[in-house]
């Protein structure tokens, strides 16, 4: 493993050249899926090294060699002194053998040039900032200027504030975890954003975003019972919507299947959507094929009355590698 684990760094030495000079400290340095051990990972957050285990646990010795070999490829960049984090995620459903520990310390890392509240062990699972999702920060960064953005599914608003820190004209983040939107208040705050820029609305994604689509809310409600209660927001449509949904969730409102049911996220999303505007959408689930999800979305937006014009389509960078060019995420940016 200490081997394959070398190699990977070795490959990775112009490309981070490369995103240190971008103002970029997030970063994935060992990808075990495609790099030689499938279920590990690390990834560099800040001043933070983050080692993850999915399927086997690593012993303290073992992953202290992965902490220095890691260490001594970043220290001629002037990278020193990182905090090292371990978390053994090879128990059911992914869970941290150790979730009950939570990290008080608050460190911060930079994305070309944006700020992140970074954690390696706080009261969720998965870490503060996806790194594969760059690719699609960036291409934010360079189109979100002057344009009103929806961000739904923000999880801790990476690409809202990304987006406002490109300029964007109005941002709104959607998401049903408090703690989430609280995160991303906080990297409002990192970067200098307050919320006339940026906001934030704590919502079931099924009643916030078929709200704002203009989409009637409907409810089985059984005899004796009232309906739920949902938050309120008017019917709105965003030069750009940005929709990057988990595999898959279930909520009193609606199921999230990104495998049998992509429309029923994508539909609400397309019609949030200005005439003329964009909708990035994603799919990270490794079994569903590139072709067969654009063809679900090309007949669901012709379905919707939004047919697409045009597709670009993104790839995750360069420490995210793949054999054969089939990424697990999926991120396409459709012109409507």
């Amino acid at each position: 493993m200490s081997d394959l684990f070398q190699a990977a760094l070795q490959r990775r030495e112009a490309l981070l050249a490369d995103l240190h000079a971008e103002a970029t400290s997030c970063y994935r340095l060992y990808h075990g899926t495609t790099e030689g051990t499938p279920g590990l990972t690390l990834d560099r957050y800040g001043d933070q090294l983050l080692l993850q285990s999915f399927h086997t646990p690593l012993s303290e010795s073992e992953a202290d060699v992965l902490f220095d070999q890691a260490e001594a490829f970043l220290q001629p960049a002037g990278v020193e002194n990182l905090q090292r984090v371990y978390n053994d995620r090879s128990s059911s459903n992914s869970r941290r053998s150790d979730d009950h520990v939570v990290d008080r310390q608050q460190l911060t890392g930079q994305e070309l040039g944006v700020n992140y509240l970074v954690k390696g062990k706080h009261k969720g699972q998965d870490p503060l900032l996806f790194l594969d999702m760059r690719a699609g920060r960036r291409w934010l960064q360079a189109n979100a200027a002057g344009k009103s953005v929806l961000n739904l599914f923000s999880y801790t608003c990476g690409v809202g504030v990304v987006a406002a820190k490109a300029g964007a004209s109005r941002v709104l983040n959607v998401d049903f975890a408090t703690r989430s939107l609280d995160v991303g208040r906080e990297n409002a705050r990192l970067n200098d954003l307050d919320e006339s820029r940026i906001g934030f609305f704590q919502s079931d994604f099924f009643t916030a975003a078929k709200q704002l689509a203009g989409i009637e809310i409907k409810q089985r409600v059984k005899r004796g019972q009232k309906p739920r209660q949902f938050p309120r927001i008017e019917a709105e449509q965003f030069d750009l919507v940005y929709l990057d949904p988990p595999r898959w969730a279930k909520s009193h409102f609606g199921t999230v299947d990104l495998i049998r049911d992509y429309p029923s996220v994508l539909k609400p999303s397309l019609l949030a959507v200005s005439e003329g505007g964009q909708l990035v959408c994603t799919n990270n689930v490794a079994k569903v094929s590139l072709e067969d999800w654009l063809d679900v979305i090309k007949r669901c937006a012709t379905k919707a009355g939004r047919p697409v014009k045009d597709i670009q389509l993104i790839t995750p960078e360069a420490d995210f590698p793949s054999t054969d060019g089939c990424h697990p995420l999926k991120i396409a940016v459709l012109q409507l």
